[in-house]
């Protein structure tokens, strides 16, 4: 087991507790990508960018398999007690779990985006990363453009993003910045306010995807080089004093 403390330069008020991660697990998986956590299967699933998304236990047993209308599947996240996945070209697609469209596919208003990673806010807006321009990006539900970050404006730059995933009980946003760009994880405020970075070198290369177990305190990274998922103990950035946080919701099926 390894640990990595990281005391960062961006402070949240006046000072703060620094992002801790520490390695729990891992397991082999062919092409990992996008990466989003299930608590009503207490499992993972997972696009690899083609045709299909798997969910799979959080060892790397595979449990389903869906499709959606699209040629390809590049990024997945939950929305309520369905799925929305995109393309990467700027298509997204809403799913029930058992891969039934709930509507045809729709299109950002730019017509075009380099989606590599998703998540879905407190308030039903889609959170997008993008590496073609590099944008973190803030939707309407129905893929209208309420806001946009250029990520190469941040210090250090965020030149490839890949995945993203909020934690529900701060609102934060951790995102993965792949090995053509800094090989480490950005952990972000609920507004966009960049809190942190952390070095993933150590526990592989080329990271893609994202996902947080909030109930646990869990985080799960994929790596494409290595063809792994890894596990950590996770805690997030808080002001300094601040209470740990309680459990979130956690496996429906436990």
């Amino acid at each position: 087991m390894t640990r990595l403390m990281i005391l960062f330069a961006f402070l949240w008020g006046t000072s703060a507790a620094a992002l801790e991660l520490t390695q729990t697990g891992a397991f082999t998986l062919n092409r990992p990508a996008s990466l989003e956590y299930d608590p009503d299967f207490c499992g993972l699933w997972i696009a690899n960018e083609g045709p299909e998304a798997v969910l799979t236990t959080l060892d790397g047993y595979e449990l389903r398999r869906i499709r959606s209308d699209m040629g390809r599947i590049k990024a997945i996240a939950l929305e309520g007690s369905a799925l929305i996945v995109a393309d990467g070209r700027g298509n997204f697609q809403r799913l029930t779990k058992d891969g039934a469209a709930l509507a045809p596919p729709f299109t950002i208003s730019s017509s075009w985006a380099d989606t590599e990673g998703m998540a879905v806010d407190a308030d039903g807006s889609i959170i997008t990363v993008e590496d073609d321009p590099e944008y973190l990006s803030w939707l309407a539900p129905d893929g209208q453009i309420l806001r946009r970050i250029n990520t190469m404006s941040l210090n250090p730059p965020l030149s490839e993003a890949q995945g993203i995933a909020r934690d529900p009980r701060t609102g934060h946003l951790l995102i993965v910045d792949d090995l053509e760009g800094t090989n480490s994880l950005y952990e972000f405020d609920a507004n966009g306010t960049l809190l942190s970075t952390a070095p993933l070198l150590e526990y592989g290369t080329d990271p893609e995807g994202i996902a947080i177990r909030p109930g646990s305190g869990q985080l799960f990274i994929a790596f494409d080089s290595g063809a792994s998922v890894v596990s950590f103990d996770y805690t997030p950035t808080l002001p300094e004093g601040a209470d740990p946080l309680p459990p979130g919701s956690d496996c429906a099926m436990f």
